[in-house]
């Protein structure tokens, strides 16, 4: 015995219902991660940028399919075969294929703009930056060296990693940042998670046709790892940095101390002795906190 035709539709919006409220159960994402259509939370107004383009494209992917799923529902709903008639026949419907024809159309134009606007504003770098920062990548490693800020020895403030210690990167919040990207040897990526963002290091890049500039801005403090992102070499896994945001008040003191000589060392101060001598917290923690220096030693567990 059939449906009644008073109970097929609801009862095929319950089934839609549960099916949809399993799916997004099934994720295991939080409220927030959800209305966020899974987009990770970013520190920059780049990023959050982007991620009003995403949520954005998603919705307006979300319409499109539930009016395609929609029809579909309706014509097994509606239009089951019922005889052995053959149903009328239409061969052409010009309305309806120029509605189909010219909405995909607008659709793809308006996404279009929408992503060269972000796009642009992405990639936009101030004339006048509040900072700027050289990236200089090397296996496999990471120095950063600010050329506007001088020791007494009047070389450019700067951190090289090793493997013994990874190398943080301390900018301001709520500044402009121009970074300055170049590599001493082969290709590499400067790769900030949180920054949703992340461009390959080239050796000579200007002779490579490469733009190697991008700026930002950091939107709150806290510590964020870096990673390389392109395969480089033995240890690209672990080539790692941290971004170290501080607020303009601790960055001014930190770049005080960085280009003043420490009267224990005899030299100028280093980033871990800079943050130290600070003493704000966690803030100031002196070694990296998103990861660990790595083994370089590859004889352990190798029989005899």
């Amino acid at each position: 015995m059939g449906l009644k035709e008073g109970t097929r539709v609801p009862r095929l919006v319950k089934v839609a219902g549960l099916i949809g409220l399993v799916g997004v159960a099934a994720t295991g994402c939080t409220a927030d991660e959800v209305l966020r259509f899974g987009w990770p939370e970013g520190v920059t107004p780049q990023a959050d940028s982007m991620r009003q383009l995403w949520t954005w494209s998603v919705i307006a992917a979300l319409v499109v399919g539930v009016l395609v799923w929609g029809l579909i529902f309706w014509s097994v709903a509606f239009h089951r075969k019922k005889s052995e008639d053959l149903p009328r026949q239409f061969q052409y419907n010009v309305p309806l294929e120029l509605v189909y024809t010219a909405v995909p159309f607008l659709l793809v134009v308006v996404l279009f703009y929408f992503t060269a606007v972000t796009q642009n504003y992405v990639l936009a770098k101030p004339a006048n930056p509040d900072q700027r920062v050289n990236v200089v990548s090397f296996q496999w490693n990471w120095e950063f060296n600010y050329p506007e800020y001088r020791t007494p020895d009047g070389q450019p403030v700067r951190t090289i990693g090793s493997s013994d210690e990874i190398p943080l990167l301390v900018l301001p919040t709520g500044q402009s940042i121009e970074y300055t990207l170049s590599s001493t040897d082969v290709i590499h990526s400067f790769f900030v998670p949180e920054f949703h963002f992340k461009r390959d290091t080239f050796p000579h890049p200007d002779k490579n046709n490469q733009d190697n500039v991008f700026a930002n801005t950091i939107d709150q403090e806290g510590s964020f790892v870096g990673r390389c992102a392109e395969l480089c070499g033995t240890y690209h896994a672990m080539m790692n940095f941290e971004i170290r945001a501080l607020s303009p008040d601790k960055f001014d003191r930190y770049m005080q101390l960085r280009t003043q000589i420490n009267q224990r060392t005899g030299q100028p101060y280093t980033a871990a002795e800079a943050l130290e001598e600070m003493n704000c917290g966690e803030l100031c923690t002196p070694h990296a906190v998103t990861g660990v220096p790595f083994n370089t030693d590859r004889t352990g567990g190798v029989p005899s």
